[in-house]
């Protein structure tokens, strides 16, 4: 019951926690502010290039 004790008590991790929810927001505005503009779409755009040519590497060619 001591340890159970102790890691309630430990504040070690509310660090890590607290930057956790920080770098969400910061995502979370940076999404909000480019998901409807042409930025968003071209790195939508990028983003499935590359997820295709990952998943079957030989489809893509070296300039594609």
């Amino acid at each position: 019951m001591t340890a159970l004790g102790k890691v309630w008590r430990s504040k070690s991790g509310q660090g890590l926690v607290e930057y956790t929810l920080i770098v969400m927001l910061v995502v979370l505005v940076f999404w909000l502010a480019i998901k409807n503009t042409t930025a968003g779409t071209a790195m939508a755009n990028i983003w499935t290039q590359v997820t295709t040519c990952v998943s079957s590497p030989f489809v893509c060619g070296s300039g594609s």
